[in-house]
């Protein structure tokens, strides 16, 4: 599908085919971290269903990976079974990753997580946009 523009300074370089056409931008806090969100959805016959999303996390409490995990699991109210987490060699930074949400730490305070709905897209699909979530390199000047 292409290209998913920069999220507060990370550059969304690749979206996967199929993907909802309703896109929103949203920006939140809480427990004090600020949270920048993109939102890829499609209308189906019963409303609406959420297809992508991506959250640029920055805040204290995201010192280190475990910190960024437990953030999550308060955060979206749902344990992360180990069983089911791998680790994910992101460029930017240590992650892990489940079937549908992969996550990483690209300095202490500064993380990414990007989840997709598992019935649309697989592993693949995430971990391949999850790759593409980078902080453009400073051009020499």
């Amino acid at each position: 599908m292409g290209d998913g523009g920069m999220l507060d300074g990370f550059h969304i370089g690749h979206l996967p085919g199929g993907l909802g056409d309703l896109v929103s931008d949203f920006a939140s806090e809480w427990e004090d971290v600020q949270i920048t969100s993109r939102i890829w959805e499609r209308q189906t016959a019963d409303g609406y269903r959420v297809d992508l999303r991506v959250h640029v996390l920055r805040g204290p409490r995201l010192s280190d990976l475990d910190g960024l995990r437990a953030f999550l699991v308060d955060y979206h109210e749902r344990e992360l079974d180990d069983s089911q987490l791998v680790d994910f060699p992101h460029p930017d930074g240590p992650g892990r990753a489940t079937d549908a949400q992969a996550f990483w730490l690209t300095e202490p305070g500064v993380a990414v997580t990007v989840l997709v709905d598992p019935e649309q897209f697989g592993q693949d699909a995430l971990l391949t946009v999850a790759h593409s979530v980078v902080r453009p390199r400073e051009q020499a000047g």
